[in-house]
């Protein structure tokens, strides 16, 4: 009779192993802070496209980027903030540390004209990649810009006496982002109290 119970007791530890091995590990979730190699460099989020769209722009790019379309066509811009920092936006106006904001700039290609049809652009290639990311441990200005190419795994940390730390310091609506292009942003941050005072022009 011990044997017997031996066995079965035996025999139903061998089959939860089985089980525990035949049964598939939950896929992770990639992370939405932003995360360094240790060299100091930005790893691009594989799923940013995943993200919040805050906003497309049409000829907004700046810099360099500027003159990257290869058609002389005014350049696309979509930008995509990580999800958690979005709904803390939200409730405060502001963003909280460990924003991530991904710049996409991409090529526009024009409709052919045809009477009394679309006669406008659309989006073609990804020409370009940057990212403003928030982190008040590693940065002394709390901010900072990398930028990745078109296809670059890791984006490269920009100097800071780049005119885009300038550029957002003095003419951004919130905390050195441009709050003020991205409509649903722009009135949760008039509700709260937030919005600065921004130039016309710049």
């Amino acid at each position: 009779m011990k044997k017997s119970f031996c066995s079965l007791l035996g025999l139903a530890f061998v089959l939860a192993l089985s089980a525990s091995a035949a049964t598939p590990t939950e896929p992770q979730d990639p992370p939405q802070s932003p995360q360094f190699t240790a060299e100091g460099q930005l790893l691009k989020p594989a799923n940013y496209r995943e993200w919040v769209n805050v906003g497309t722009g049409l000829n907004m790019a700046y810099g360099p980027a500027r003159n990257l379309t290869p058609n002389g066509h005014p350049p696309f811009t979509n930008v995509f903030v990580n999800p958690g920092s979005y709904r803390s936006f939200l409730q405060t106006g502001t963003w909280p540390d460990r924003t991530l904001f991904i710049l996409e700039i991409r090529a526009s290609l024009a409709v052919n004209k045809v009477p009394n049809g679309a006669n406008g652009y659309y989006q073609g290639d990804l020409l370009g990649l940057e990212a403003h990311v928030k982190d008040e441990k590693r940065f002394a200005g709390r901010w900072a810009f990398f930028g990745f190419g078109k296809a670059g795994a890791a984006g490269v940390l920009i100097p800071t006496a780049a005119d885009c730390y300038s550029c957002h310091a003095k003419n951004a609506a919130v905390d050195t982002t441009f709050v003020q292009f991205y409509p649903e942003l722009r009135d949760i941050a008039k509700d709260k109290g937030t919005l600065g005072e921004v130039p016309e022009t710049f």
